[in-house]
């Protein structure tokens, strides 16, 4: 592997010219494609194994018309204490807005009136209609949904006050600014961590160009594989943090190679065959996190994998080809003025002080027990409130109180109660039963009995007679384990109903999806966790060849992990500090945080896994002892990955700021999980551990290690290459010369 390697990037280096306008030109390709593809819509939704999908289906095929797993959006009506909304000056402003909701969308399904169906509150202030659409909110076109804000916008209401609330309005969050944060936090750190513009400007450039080509070419195939918009913001967030670290780290090796006096080609041939070694590797273990979003098996969140891992795939291989290309043309000005001012060459010489890393390595190694310890007991305190974990899928009620949404879902709770936000949809399948509708009767005479119900409609039968709907208010809020509780208990019910009815029972609507979705994850995590972890151990043994360090390396991530989601079930379900982080309201915890966070952590955890320890494994095959080793790896990588490791810090904690609970739980968890990983668990428990276990640590067994494929990372059999004498047939003099030809 490092032989390959350093042979491509003396070739990239040499070929510089070819190389950069390959990307540029497949950028260009790739953009091409993305202007000339149909535009796409926004890819169907489906949840596959699910009662609720089940019910859909059903509604789909038996009842189609009904739009059953459409869009919603309910717009919300109210008048002053002392009015009434069906005066007629109110009622005539009510009549204008569904008009022009109405007329605003051609997706628009059904729209009931509410004086007519008498969704009227007790003291005639608040009326609201449910509207529905005949797409799902991921297929619902802007225009839509622009028409909808419009129609309830209008100025010219005198006395009505009107909110809208509902999945129509859902929309991915802005993107743009907290990208730019992002990109000018990574700046400024790659001036400070390099001290030249030009070292600084490479990360950027070329994450840009792999984030590009990755993102364009999602665009261009979005018709053609059903890709909506949502897809392409896992590739973009991941393609650009592991893109500027895999550049960070081989322009990082290219100017200690320089400064130990190699040439320039040499320098980056040897930079690609080593820090590019850990960077395949490291790029393998976060596309294995990323593609096993698909053992989920939920659609969406499958192509988002998929997507994001191709990006990661370009970016590694953006960064062993282009990037030795651009340190060609970058020539000495890889270093700043000051630098190259201190050598005739205008390359520094290796500095003999003792760097932060080096000093932080020694103090951990000659109290390796204590550091231990402290880091253990620190993120096991952190890691506390996971026992309170409470998981499920946020609703409107969790949006900031200044929204519309937010407005809305207040306004409905207060006037008819909290369960009129969630209604339970319950579809009765009566193909079998014998009398469809005294099977009707007899479910919804059942369901009413049940605790925690504030109403049941009748049942309301499709065309045929075959199939029937019912819709179920709940007395509590859709979000609390009450309403979790009556899902639960109607599908208990629901067996000993069709043997008595012959009528299948089956619950879905909104909330029971998003119930159905948190148990699916739930099911999925300990799946994807042993795939994940356990693919990576096997990577990360063919890459230490060791056993204990891809051990410490898993128990590591794992402890980082739970660390981090107790940090966020400590702030944004419990409270703490919920002010500073500017979290309005408190509630579960999203079904998806911990498997998105195991993804896409242990792809950035192993990151810095790879790269600091390669180092030290470098080190040790090299001739140092294991002591030494450790302290060599934190000389050349503690400030690189310190580095990488605050930049996507300021990545992540820039989608705090986000009005939308959901992204600033994400940004909140994956900041505090890379701050927790990189700080505490690689700079800290790391080299306390291999300080412990000394020469043990790079063991493995003789059977495994005939097993095992060596595929050289450490760049040990490069070494030998490289110093091995002319060939004694009267070859090249150049001991170099053999492994420059590809």
């Amino acid at each position: 592997m490092a032989t390959f390697l350093y042979k491509l990037g003396r070739f990239a280096f040499r070929r510089r010219r070819f190389v950069a306008l390959f990307w540029v030109a497949l950028l260009a390709v790739a953009i091409a494609g993305a202007i000339a593809a149909p535009k796409p819509t926004n890819e169907s939704f489906s949840v596959p194994g699910t009662e609720a999908q089940e019910a859909f289906d059903l509604m789909e095929k038996r009842s189609p018309e009904a739009n059953a797993d459409g869009a919603s959006a309910r717009i919300v009506f109210s008048v002053p204490s002392g009015q009434k909304i069906s005066d007629a000056k109110n009622k005539a402003e009510v009549e204008k807005v569904l008009e022009e909701v109405k007329a605003s969308s051609d997706q628009l399904g059904a729209m009931p009136d509410p004086f007519k169906d008498d969704t009227i509150s007790e003291d005639g202030t608040t009326a609201f209609v449910s509207v529905t659409y005949k797409v799902t909110s991921m297929e619902l076109e802007d225009e839509s949904k622009d028409g909808l804000k419009d129609a309830v916008d209008e100025d010219d209401k005198a006395n009505v006050t009107v909110e809208v609330g509902g999945d129509a309005l859902e929309a991915m969050p802005e993107q743009g600014a907290t990208e730019i944060i992002g990109i000018a936090v990574s700046a400024v750190v790659l001036v400070i961590t390099f001290g030249s513009l030009v070292a600084a400007g490479l990360p950027l450039l070329t994450a840009l160009i792999g984030v590009g080509i990755g993102i364009s070419s999602i665009a261009a195939l979005a018709k053609a594989l059903d890709l909506g918009n949502t897809t392409s913001t896992l590739a973009m967030m991941i393609g650009l943090a592991v893109g500027i670290d895999y550049a960070l780290f081989i322009v990082s090796r290219y100017r200690a190679e320089l400064s130990e006096g190699r040439e320039r080609e040499e320098a980056a041939g040897r930079a690609v065959g080593t820090a590019g070694s850990a960077v395949v590797f490291a790029g393998l273990t976060v596309v294995i996190a990323l593609v096993g979003l698909a053992v989920v098996n939920i659609p969406v969140l499958s192509k988002m994998g998929f997507a994001a891992a191709g990006t990661v795939a370009i970016a590694v291989l953006i960064a062993i080809t282009m990037i030795p290309a651009m340190l060609g043309f970058a020539g000495k000005r890889v270093y700043g003025r000051k630098d190259r001012k201190k050598s005739e060459n205008g390359i520094p010489p290796v500095s003999s002080k003792p760097k932060m890393g080096t000093r932080w390595a020694q103090f951990v190694l000659r109290r390796p027990v204590a550091v231990l310890l402290l880091g253990v007991v620190a993120l096991g305190a952190a890691a506390a409130p996971v026992s309170k974990l409470e998981l499920g899928l946020p609703d409107d009620g969790v949006q900031p109180t200044k929204t519309t949404q937010r407005k809305a879902y207040d306004t409905v709770s207060d006037s008819f109660g909290p369960g009129y936000n969630g209604p339970l949809l319950v579809v009765l399948d009566a193909a079998k039963a014998a009398d469809a509708k005294g099977a009707g009767k007899t479910v919804v005479s059942a369901i009413d009995k049940l605790d925690d119900v504030a109403s049941v409609t009748e049942a309301h039968f499709n065309d045929a007679g075959d199939t029937a709907t019912i819709t179920v208010i709940p007395s509590s809020k859709p979000s609390s384990l009450e309403t979790e509780d009556l899902v639960a208990k109607i599908r208990d019910e629901a067996d000993g109903l069709q043997a008595k009815t012959g009528a299948k029972v089956l619950v879905t609507g909104t909330t029971a999806m998003n119930i159905d979705i948190s148990a699916k994850l739930d099911d999925a995590l300990v799946p994807y966790l042993a795939l994940v972890v356990g693919l990576a151990f096997v990577l990360l043994m063919i890459v230490f060849r060791s056993v204990l360090v891809p051990l410490k390396a898993a128990l590591g991530f794992l402890l980082s992990v739970v660390a981090a989601l107790g940090a966020v079930v400590a702030v944004f379900q419990w409270g703490w500090l919920s002010g500073l982080f500017g979290v309005e309201q408190t509630g579960p915890v999203m079904s998806m945080m911990p498997i998105f966070m195991i993804g896409v952590v242990f792809g950035l955890a192993m990151d810095y896994e790879v790269f600091l320890v390669t180092r030290m494994r470098e080190a040790y095959v090299h001739g140092e002892s294991a002591h030494e080793a450790v302290v060599t790896g934190f000389t050349h990588g503690a400030r690189v990955v310190a580095a990488a490791a605050v930049i996507m810090i300021s990545v992540f904690a820039g989608f705090i700021g986000s009005h939308d609970q959901m992204v600033k739980m994400i940004g909140f968890g994956l900041a505090i999980a890379v701050l927790f990983d990189a700080f505490i668990v690689r700079m800290t428990i790391v080299p306390a551990v291999l300080a412990l276990l000394g020469k043990s640590a790079w063991w493995l067994p003789g059977w495994l290690d005939k097993i095992l494929p060596n595929v050289d990372v450490e760049g040990e059999q490069l070494q030998k290459q490289l110093t091995s004498p002319p060939n004694q047939s009267g070859g090249d003099s150049d001991q170099d010369s053999r492994l420059t030809r590809v």
